[in-house]
């Protein structure tokens, strides 16, 4: 079971506000999943600018869990992001990040997040500067930057290619990350009462996708390498 670090009383907590519209709600006009994950991904991007630590380093999603704890956003909801760091580990950081809709938190997340340095490609060890401006909110509280293995989907699984769009690729050539949340919405619908998605490596332009699906999990081959894995739960 994911474990979601309360909000701490002390430290930097990060806030936005925006508004849920057409291009993130399905028929039933409530938020999906993949608008879920690109809002996250807008807070965690607004609050590292805002942070004043430079542009030495990127952050690469690793692992994101979302978990609905109220009722799902709607069409024309404002929604607050308040997001803060809930641990540090070597070379990665975990970020928690709260939904609320009037008030009230609606839905929270977890992310592990890995800091590449923007010149070499590769991945980096934490600054103390980001300990400085982030780490009084963790607390104290050390990750780990371990995501569990891929496994393998059953001889029973479903298989079908998967198309990549042109839409879906972001300035370096990759598949974004709140796209890659697509194939989760097609197999399992917008009303999943948790999700975990993990990033066991990237998804280019031209590589060939193969959708598999055995059960409540789903796994994204590119190449026949897994990028992409997903588990939910329905709706309770």
């Amino acid at each position: 079971m994911t474990q979601f670090e309360p909000r701490p009383t002390t430290g930097r907590v990060f806030a936005i506000t925006e508004t849920v519209r057409l291009a993130d709600t399905g028929p039933d006009g409530l938020l999906r999943p993949d608008g879920v994950a690109r809002m996250l991904q807008d807070a965690a991007t607004d609050d590292w600018v805002a942070s004043g630590l430079g542009d030495t380093a990127t952050w690469v999603v690793r692992q994101t869990s979302v978990a609905v704890v109220g009722r799902r956003p709607r069409l024309n909801d404002m929604v607050t992001l308040e997001t803060f760091c809930a641990g540090i580990g070597a070379a990665w950081a975990e970020r928690r990040t709260d939904l609320l809709v009037d008030g009230h938190v609606v839905i929270q997340a977890t992310a592990l997040w890995v800091p590449i340095d923007t010149s070499s490609g590769r991945p980096q060890r934490v600054r103390p500067d980001f300990k400085e401006v982030y780490g009084e909110a963790a607390q104290g509280r050390k990750v780990s930057g371990r995501v569990e293995a891929p496994g393998d989907p059953s001889p029973a699984a479903l298989r079908q290619p998967w198309q990549l769009r042109a839409v879906d690729l972001d300035v370096v050539g990759h598949v974004n990350n709140a796209a890659l949340w697509a194939p989760l919405v097609e197999v399992a619908g917008s009303d999943c009462a948790a999700v975990t998605v993990t990033h066991h490596g990237p998804v280019e332009a031209g590589d060939e996708v193969m959708l598999v699906v055995d059960g409540h999990r789903l796994w994204l081959q590119a190449n026949g390498v897994v990028a992409v894995t997903a588990n939910w739960d329905e709706p309770v």
